[in-house]
């Protein structure tokens, strides 16, 4: 391999070319995980329902940011879940204390963000919805 040090493969070529990789790779990550990784499947078509509540129930324009603010944070952080999961998988196929740990972890991190996405869905829908009833 006859590269400058400090250089990486996707380093090389202009710099239309590195953001033309570095897009295509973030896409197929996306597309990995969507159609592999269960738990963003679900989160996608969790997201679609939001959606069309959010439209049905005329939320705001600053509670819609914010029902994307925690879509985008909960989903990223469940791709890096699954990107730490595969990289303890590379590493190793025995169970070991440390990688439970760093799987479970992460596991936790994203079950945070969902039950605080969840808490801020409530704040925003469950009035509206009980509007629809009074």
């Amino acid at each position: 391999m006859n590269m400058k040090k400090g250089k990486r493969r996707k380093d090389t070529g202009n710099i239309v070319v590195r953001y033309g990789k570095s897009f295509r790779h973030a896409v197929d990550g996306l597309i990995y995980a969507i159609e592999n990784e269960q738990n963003i499947l679900i989160m996608m078509m969790a997201t679609i329902v939001v959606f069309v509540a959010s439209f049905f129930l005329k939320v705001s324009m600053l509670e819609l940011a914010v029902i994307v603010i925690c879509i985008g944070t909960v989903i990223s952080c469940e791709m890096i879940n699954s990107a730490l999961e595969a990289c303890v998988d590379l590493e190793t196929t025995k169970e070991q204390e440390l990688a439970k740990i760093a799987k479970d972890c992460a596991s936790g991190a994203s079950l945070v963000l969902s039950v605080m996405s969840l808490f801020v869905a409530g704040i925003i829908f469950i009035p509206k919805i009980l509007a629809l009833f009074s």
